[in-house]
């Protein structure tokens, strides 16, 4: 009897969001063996090794950590979280120019020892970054893609569920766009088991979700981000299960539909090369399917004003049509 292929998952970066999709990882025995590589060797190794302490307590991956590239040698897949840390009330478009610098020496190294590997960016702002790591590498683009606004639909849905009073595995909506400022939730769509959520009224028969508690609803899950960057310095627990949950879909084979972004060139009339964030099929070769959907005339504007944003910063990073 044939036995299944073992599964390697390279990350790169060993700060809080490296270390706690590693750790993620692991619990949600996502592959076989886990490898973090940072430039910081000793923090890389001992992030390694405290996530390798805990595993009797979740899936047996063979967990390890270090500053030689060779660590990430025959990964199937590797997730970049390595880069410039956002500030305080900083948008993460403001951090490419550093970032670019940052892959530009780093991913031709990466392709050295895994050539092989599916690249996916969460370093930010990813959805740039996942197009300009695709012109350094070279990867078709199903292979070389950004973790989108999986985390930010994620932070909708439970915004919705606690406002409603249900469980958030029954609620259904997308955030698309840019994982940022000019993001927005696709409302036309969002539903709460079945039930459309303009349709959803209380106990008492009122309307729950009117104009004016999506929108506020729709700010707090963009801004969600900010609030905890002035709390705590960074982001790194519910970005980390995003990007482990992403890497469960590939590497597993699960054709998940997961909105990860992608460059997705004349859709919605979208021209450029901007990488956008809609839902998805994702598997052992990557992205293998955007989906078209359906949505309301001013939906579609704001999706293609929110790829112009993309692209123009695309462009002034030297990276617009390279």
């Amino acid at each position: 009897m044939a036995t299944a292929k073992s599964t390697k998952l390279g990350v790169i970066g060993a700060g809080g969001v490296g270390s706690a999709t590693a750790y993620a990882s692991m619990l949600r025995g996502v592959a076989d063996e886990i490898v973090i590589y940072d430039i910081a060797a000793e923090l890389a190794e001992a992030e390694g090794l405290d996530i390798a302490h805990g595993s009797m307590f979740a899936s047996e991956a063979k967990v390890s950590g270090g500053g030689d590239i060779e660590i990430l040698r025959d990964c199937d897949l590797v997730i970049v979280t390595a880069g410039a840390r956002q500030k305080p009330g900083q948008p993460r478009l403001e951090l490419v120019g550093a970032n670019v610098k940052i892959f530009e020496a780093m991913l031709p190294q990466v392709m050295e020892v895994a050539p092989n590997a599916i690249l996916m960016i969460v370093t930010n702002p990813c959805d740039v970054l996942a197009v300009v790591a695709q012109k350094i590498t070279g990867l078709p683009t199903e292979r070389c893609f950004a973790s989108g606004t999986v985390l930010d639909s994620s932070r909708l849905r439970w915004l919705i569920a606690n406002k409603a009073g249900v469980s958030i595995k029954n609620v259904h909506a997308n955030v698309i766009g840019e994982h940022g400022d000019s993001e927005f939730p696709v409302w036309s769509a969002a539903n709460i088991g079945m039930v459309p959520l303009d349709e959803w009224t209380s106990e008492d028969g009122e309307r729950v979700f009117t104009d004016e508690v999506k929108d506020e609803l729709a700010t707090q899950a963009m801004r969600a981000a900010y609030k905890i960057i002035e709390g705590k310095g960074s982001t790194n627990y519910a970005i980390g299960i995003s990007g482990a949950r992403i890497a469960e879909a590939i590497l597993k084979g699960q054709d998940a539909v997961l909105n990860v972004a992608t460059q997705i060139r004349g859709k919605y009339g979208i021209e450029g090369e901007a990488a956008v964030s809609l839902p998805s099929v994702v598997n052992r070769e990557g992205v293998v399917r955007v989906l078209d959907v359906p949505m309301s005339d001013e939906e579609i504007e704001r999706l293609r004003k929110s790829a112009g944003e993309i692209q123009m910063t695309l462009e002034s990073a030297g990276y617009g049509d390279k």
